[in-house]
């Protein structure tokens, strides 16, 4: 029998090691047949999902209905239609962003530090320009514009700016608290079936648990640390994991779904953490960061590297002096023109990072399919 078990544990090893094989600059007609027939067999199983569930998509169906003959019908009701409409799509927009971020479909995209670390960094440096935070409501126009109003410098405060994105912030907060479920209900639907999932991070947490007296190296004796602070605390241990920016949080998500944590304790702690706590952290460092005289004396100590600070903060000062003539929608006259290099690899590095992401989700699905042959094919070899 211990025999048995440790030619199966090879021979999974051997099957993983094989599946993370199938990539695209491998092994490209394999991987992209694969990713083409789990998208089919992904289509067909929510498309049985949405049927067992029909009375729901009718009901979905018929608001939709509603809401679009209200869109399209003329009336007074329009201001506020349009409103809606924009603050929805808003959200939405951000929500999404955040999901990408944390829902684990191969490496995850960044979100926060191509989007939203960005898009707060330029609000915060708008506002301390124009002395102000009364340009357009989100979403904003292709550029931020200083409103026609004079104020006297160094009327904005802090919590004016942390007020002025607070709504996108929380938005994308939710939507990382949104992506962290599929660890818990992985974890959940495993205990409560008996099945042990070919799944890596719910196998590492098996494998925690088994040799957690013994554990002596950071990472396993840090990952143990938070599975004992969620499993002893509860709502509250949680809430400390979502708070913080914590790489390992997938445990606690697995740890919940193990130990049938319920699913309103686990997510709305997740929500709080995330979308309350934590944003408001990590937005108020990027607030601080980008404040403007703690940019300038960053752009001065640029300039007082040896030998190539100079040429260093050239165009960071270019970068800066554009973008305070855009915001006060004055004439270009007098700023260099052509892309300043800043942007334009900026520009590039999220390109790149999108395309990995893009191509990390086909490689992930075909080593999926790559596993249902897998595990076809030991079920097969069982009833012979």
């Amino acid at each position: 029998s211990f025999a048995d078990s440790s030619l199966l544990r090879e021979r999974k090893q051997r099957d993983r090691e094989e599946r993370l094989n199938i990539v695209l600059w491998r092994q490209p007609l394999v991987t992209l047949q694969y990713f083409f027939l789990e998208t089919l067999i992904n289509l067909k199983e929510w498309t049985i999902k949405l049927w067992h569930r029909r009375s729901i998509l009718v009901s979905f169906l018929l608001t939709l209905a509603v809401l679009t003959a209200a869109y399209y019908i003329e009336g007074a009701h329009q201001q506020y239609v349009r409103y809606m409409e924009k603050k929805f799509f808003w959200c939405a927009y951000w929500v999404g962003l955040g999901i990408l971020s944390s829902v684990g479909l191969g490496t995850g995209l960044h979100t926060f530090l191509l989007y939203l670390g960005p898009h707060i960094a330029s609000v915060t440096l708008a506002a301390y320009e124009c002395n102000s935070v009364n340009f357009p409501e989100p979403p904003y126009p292709d550029q931020i514009i200083c409103p026609d109003e004079q104020r006297t410098e160094g009327s904005i405060s802090l919590w004016a700016i942390i007020s002025k994105v607070r709504l996108e912030a929380c938005m994308w907060g939710a939507g990382t608290a949104i992506g962290e479920l599929p660890p818990y209900f992985m974890a959940r639907a495993a205990r409560l079936s008996g099945a042990e999932p070919d799944d890596e991070e719910y196998q590492e947490f098996e494998e925690m648990l088994e040799h957690a007296e013994t554990a002596q190296d950071f990472a396993s004796r840090a990952k143990l640390a938070v599975q004992n602070l969620v499993q002893k605390v509860g709502f509250f241990g949680i809430l400390a994991c979502a708070s913080i920016p914590n790489p390992l949080f997938d445990l606690a998500g697995i740890t919940c779904g193990h130990f049938l944590v319920p699913f309103w304790t686990f997510f709305g702690a997740t929500l709080i953490g995330k979308a309350v706590i934590k944003m408001h952290i990590q937005k108020l460092f990027v607030i601080i960061t980008f404040s403007k005289h703690i940019v300038e004396q960053m752009v001065s100590l640029i300039g007082a590297i040896p030998s190539i600070g100079p040429s260093l903060q050239k165009p960071f000062q270019e970068y800066l002096e554009a973008q305070r003539i855009k915001l006060h929608h004055r004439s270009a006259s007098g700023v260099p023109q052509g892309e300043n290099w800043l942007s334009w690899m900026f520009e590039k590095l999220v390109i790149v990072m999108v395309c990995y992401f893009i191509l990390s989700i086909i490689n992930s699905m075909a080593q999926s399919y790559a596993k249902r042959l897998q595990q076809k094919m030991y079920s097969e070899e069982k009833t012979k």
